[in-house]
């Protein structure tokens, strides 16, 4: 089994006691809190190495390095293979700054996208937009006219709406 399926099953875990899993996830935040700090003070800098190598720099265990790798494997320049990695698997965390920073607002890991490093890269105008922007993307707007309660149903029963599928609305 892969590195990543192992930090699955053990972060994501329906069996596994909730408590347990509540503290393994606080751990696991404070420590992704400090390696984001570190990245963060030099984002231009590709940060490269084995997995085992990256959890040893920053004091982690290889799984807990292995979901770090999960999390910000979207926002990479080019993603590393997390599906087939191992410890010995050279990886890269060189990321993209905005692409970091859009996918920490839509997990919203506001202990992460309002870390003060942000503030050498991004202005705090700026981060506003960014901010503001991403949580627009996700806002959905519903298209076409609304169906009347005395309009034919759509489901083509020939009923009223009020009658039919609309009945328990």
């Amino acid at each position: 089994m892969s590195l990543i399926n192992d930090w699955r099953d053990m972060a994501y875990s329906p069996t596994a006691d909730k408590g347990e899993l509540q503290r393994l996830w606080q751990d696991y935040f404070k420590k992704e809190k400090n390696i984001y700090i570190e990245l963060l003070k030099e984002p231009d800098t590709e940060v490269k190495g084995t997995v085992k190598e990256l959890a040893e720099r920053y004091g982690i265990t290889v799984m807990e390095m292995t979901g770090f790798l999960d999390g910000i494997n979207d926002s990479l320049k080019k993603a590393n293979d997390i599906e087939n990695m191992t410890e010995d698997t050279e990886v890269s965390l060189g990321f993209d700054k905005e692409k970091l920073f859009r996918n920490m607002v839509d997990a919203k890991a506001d202990w992460l996208y309002e870390l003060p490093e942000w503030d050498d890269i991004y202005s705090k105008e700026e981060q506003e937009t960014l901010i503001k922007d991403q949580k627009k993307s996700h806002t959905f707007v519903r298209e076409g006219k609304k169906i009347g309660r005395n309009d034919p149903c759509p489901c083509g029963s020939g009923k009223k709406y009020k009658n039919c599928c609309g009945k328990d609305a």
